[in-house]
């Protein structure tokens, strides 16, 4: 009896020596592939992997998931604009590095005291980030992978008010200049659908944020940028794509509205500012044949889509972020609208000048 226990006990040893000396062999050989290619190799037990590797400008990131809620980045987004004319200026993209660097990527309510306390010792002037990510893993990667996210979303620009007489002036502000990409006014529902399955054409996973609403809702550019792609695709029906000027993003309005999809001035290479209406609700798509209603839910199909290379463009190196958090955040900043009664197109009320829209078209 005790031959039979000390051969089980044995045989079990052996089997756990194995299955370590498998995932040792697994890590090395995955070092191995990277290893002079620039990539950041973590233990295979992290979820949050971090993939890096080199491309023809150099190291780039393979992956991102986007994972920071609502809550944080209107916190960190608060704590910047506040402090703007403060001695010491907050940068909201490195209070969120920071806190993804310490926590994973992963996001919850310990984050957000964590952002205000890293906001506090920086107001204080005990330490700089600088000083603080030094030796910190991964928060060069979190930065890198953030100001692609968010980098053209506050800054300074000037926009129309209402003095309260009923007349328009402009005003030069610094704080959110991305909108929602739904007209303020208009309702729609939605919730995170980032990943789901759909079946059309092939298996796949959704890789954006779907926000339903009527057809003929005025959809807004969510960030200023130029017209990169305008026209039918059999998946997404009307679509226009929209790169930001520093090319890191790419956004997707899809299944734009039968027969009216876009406004009318609208072409490839055209540059729209930050709350310009771009195009209309609708329910086009699932088919090779144009201007074709095969989508059963009228809604927007929001994408946004990374590029740190331009050979993620497209093909298997995409990336596309969930999104859903951005749009919650994004509903701060809503584009007022109102329809020109004779071409029945929608335009904004209060007109909107992006430094960097500006610069863009000096330099054409």
């Amino acid at each position: 009896m005790k031959k039979i226990q000390s051969s089980a006990h044995f045989l079990l040893i052996a089997i756990l020596l194995c299955a370590v000396f498998i995932l040792f062999i697994r890590y090395r050989l995955i070092a191995s592939m990277l290893s002079g290619t620039g990539a950041a190799v973590v233990p295979l037990s992290d979820e949050s992997a971090i993939e890096v590797v080199s491309g023809s400008d150099g190291n780039y990131i393979k992956w991102v998931d986007f994972k920071i809620t609502c809550d944080a980045l209107s916190k960190a987004y608060t704590l910047d604009v506040e402090s703007y004319d403060k001695d010491i200026h907050l940068n909201w993209i490195e209070l969120l590095a920071y806190a993804g660097a310490k926590c994973g990527g992963s996001f919850d309510k310990s984050s957000l005291s964590l952002i205000d306390k890293l906001a506090a010792e920086l107001s204080g002037g005990e330490t700089t980030i600088e000083k603080l990510t030094e030796n910190m893993d991964y928060y060069e990667y979190y930065y890198e992978a953030y100001e692609a996210v968010l980098g053209g979303m506050v800054g300074e620009y000037e926009i129309e008010q209402d003095d309260g007489n009923g007349n328009k002036v402009w005003k030069k502000v610094y704080g959110l200049k991305a909108f929602s990409p739904i007209a303020k006014g208009f309702e729609y529902s939605d919730y995170d659908d980032f990943g789901s399955s759909r079946s059309y054409g092939y298996k796949r996973q959704h890789l954006g944020h779907d926000m339903m609403g009527q057809i003929g809702t005025p959809i807004i550019a969510a960030e200023s940028g130029y017209v990169e792609a305008l026209g039918w695709n059999q998946y997404g029906g009307w679509r226009i794509g929209i790169r930001s000027f520093d090319k890191k993003r790419y956004y997707y309005y899809a299944h734009l509205r039968q027969n009216f999809p876009y406004a009318l001035d609208l072409k490839e290479g055209s540059v729209v500012t930050a709350g310009d209406v771009i195009g209309y609700m609708g329910h086009t798509g699932y088919s090779t044949v144009e201007n074709t209603n095969n989508i059963d839910t009228v809604h927007l199909h929001f994408g946004l889509q990374l590029i740190f290379d331009e050979s993620q463009k497209e093909g298997n190196n995409e990336i596309w972020i969930d999104c859903y958090a951005l749009t919650r955040f994004l509903y701060k900043n809503r584009s007022l609208t109102e329809k020109n009664q004779e071409t029945k197109e929608w335009f904004r009320v209060y007109q909107m000048k992006d430094p960097a829209a500006e610069k863009y078209k000096e330099n054409k």
